[in-house]
């Protein structure tokens, strides 16, 4: 089975989640391929979608990823074959806390993408950890994915 894993990081943190989970995917097996924001061309042909993003500014997706979601949202094209999961990085501190991962979300279901399983939504101050973190939340993707 083949996943795309999609990073948007300003600095750094949901980068290093994406890669973590990308090493720890392939050594149970998977096929991935990883992207530090890709355009819609690089993806539209991927099946399965884990989207891991940090919250930018006043609740903005990373500059890295906002232009495939801009794309994403003007695209015709239906995306009901797309199956995808989100990991959002956040700060509690701010009542935007998560917000890119929930525009992720949003956008997609509106694209009519299916969600297999929860979003995970790291809260920066409370767990230091994140790659770890993000591991153990690793198995309700992949049973998602079944």
């Amino acid at each position: 089975m083949h996943i795309c894993i999609l990073s948007g990081s300003t600095l750094g943190g949901a980068e290093y989640v994406a890669e973590h989970l990308n090493d720890v995917l392939e050594t149970q097996g998977f096929s991935t391929a990883l992207f530090h924001g890709p355009n819609l061309s690089d993806i539209e042909n991927e099946k399965i979608w884990l989207v891991v993003t940090s919250t930018h500014g006043a609740g903005e997706l990373p500059d890295n990823l906002k232009p495939l979601f801009d794309e994403l949202a003007n695209s015709q094209k239906d995306f009901s074959d797309v199956r995808f999961a989100v990991v959002g990085l956040g700060s509690s501190d701010y009542d935007t806390f998560c917000y890119a991962a929930d525009k992720v979300e949003q956008t997609l279901q509106a694209k009519s993408a299916v969600k297999i399983c929860e979003t995970l939504k790291i809260d920066v101050l409370n767990v230091d950890d994140q790659e770890s973190y993000a591991e153990e939340w690793l198995p309700s993707f992949i049973e998602g994915l079944k």
